[in-house]
C-alpha cells in the first residue's frame, strides 16, 4: 500500500514529488497520458524563477523529475481508469492495475479545448492541430499560410513560434483585441509575419473531403459575415479542459469540472489533495502550480501525521 500516491507529472505533480519524497514518504507518481504535463509542449519558458535566460519546456520538467526521483520518487507510466474514494484505503485502477494508497495528490492537469466542429475533429493530425512546438516543422506547414485560434498567452506565442516556418500566420481572435499579457501582445502584434484577423470564430474548416487542410470559414461576430481563408494549417489555442472526468461523483467539482480545494489543497475528501491545473482556473501558471504542488505535498503529509503514519 502506498503512502501518497502523486496523479499527474508536471510542475505540481512532480513539486509535490520532490516534497513528499524529502519527507520520506516514497511517493509513487503517475505520469498520465501526457509524461511532463503540457509544459513539455512549450520551447522556451521565460517566467520560471531562476532561468534568466529562459529554459526549454521539456527540459525543465525532465530535470524536475530526475530532482524528485533523487529523493526516492517512483515513476509509474500509466493512466487512471477508475478511482475509489468512497473508503480507506483509496483505490485507484490505472492501466487495469489496482493501487491501494492512504492519500491522493490529483495533479492531473487540463488538456488541449478543441473548438468543437465535425471538421476539426476529421482533420485533427491532418493539419489540425494543438501543439505549434511539436508540429510547427512538418514539412506541410514549411512556406505555407498558416492560421492560429485565441487569443491568450498560449495562442501568441504559438503564432510566433509559427513565424519560423509559416510564409504568414494569421491569429484569429473573437474580440477586438487580446487578452494576452502585454508582453505576450506586443510581441505578437509587432511581427511583420503575423496578421490578426479580428471579431472573427471558424465556423468549418476546410477541406475534409481532400483530407487535409486547406482553409477556414470564418463568421464576423458584429458583421455576421462570413469569409474564407487560405492556409495550410489551422493550430487551436483556446484553452483548456481539466482533466478530472474519472473523479466525477466523487469529488467536488465546479461547474466547469476543476476540482474544487477547501482549506488549503483539501478537497471534499479527507486524505485526498488537489494542485495545478486541474484546480486552477485563474492562474494557470507554471509556478502557480509548482507552489500548489508544494502545499499539497505538506498536506497530505500532515494528514498521515494526524493518522499515526
Amino acid at each position: 500500500m502506498e503512502k501518497v500516491t502523486i496523479i499527474g507529472t508536471g510542475c505540481a505533480g512532480l513539486t509535490a514529488a520532490i516534497y513528499t519524497a524529502r519527507a520520506n514518504l516514497q511517493p509513487l507518481v503517475l505520469t498520465g497520458v501526457m509524461p511532463g504535463g503540457l509544459l513539455t509542449t512549450t520551447s522556451i519558458v521565460e517566467n520560471f524563477p531562476g532561468f534568466p535566460e529562459g529554459i526549454d519546456g521539456f527540459e525543465l520538467m525532465t530535470r524536475m523529475q530526475k530532482q524528485a526521483e533523487r529523493f526516492g520518487a517512483r515513476i509509474k507510466f500509466g493512466t487512471v481508469e477508475a478511482a475509489d474514494l468512497s473508503r480507506r484505503p483509496f483505490a485507484l485502477t490505472v492501466d487495469g492495475e489496482r493501487v491501494e494508497s492512504r492519500t491522493i495528490i490529483i495533479a492531473s492537469g487540463a488538456g488541449h479545448r478543441h473548438l468543437g466542429l465535425e471538421s476539426e475533429r476529421l482533420l485533427e493530425n491532418r493539419g489540425v492541430t494543438y501543439c505549434a512546438t511539436c508540429d510547427g516543422a512538418l514539412p506541410i506547414f514549411r512556406n505555407q499560410p498558416l492560421a492560429v485560434v485565441g487569443g491568450g498567452d498560449s495562442a501568441c506565442e504559438e503564432a510566433t513560434y509559427l513565424t519560423r516556418f509559416g510564409s504568414v500566420v494569421y491569429l484569429i481572435h473573437r474580440r477586438d483585441s487580446l487578452r494576452a499579457s502585454r508582453i505576450m501582445a506586443e510581441r505578437a502584434l509587432a511581427n511583420p509575419k503575423i496578421q490578426p484577423v479580428w471579431d472573427s470564430v471558424v465556423t468549418e474548416i476546410l477541406d475534409a473531403q481532400q483530407g487535409k487542410v486547406t482553409g477556414v470559414r470564418l463568421k464576423h461576430v458584429k458583421t455576421h459575415a462570413a469569409t474564407t481563408l487560405s492556409c495550410a494549417g489551422v493550430f487551436v489555442a483556446i484553452g483548456h479542459v481539466p482533466s478530472t472526468a474519472v473523479f466525477k461523483g466523487q469529488l467536488e467539482l465546479d461547474p466547469n469540472e476543476y476540482v474544487v480545494p477547501k482549506r488549503g489543497t483539501e478537497t471534499s475528501v479527507p486524505g485526498v489533495f488537489v494542485a495545478g491545473d486541474c484546480a486552477d482556473h485563474v492562474y494557470r501558471q507554471a509556478v502557480t502550480a509548482a507552489g500548489q504542488g508544494c502545499a499539497a505535498a505538506i498536506d497530505a503529509e500532515r494528514y498521515l501525521a494526524t493518522q499515526n503514519v
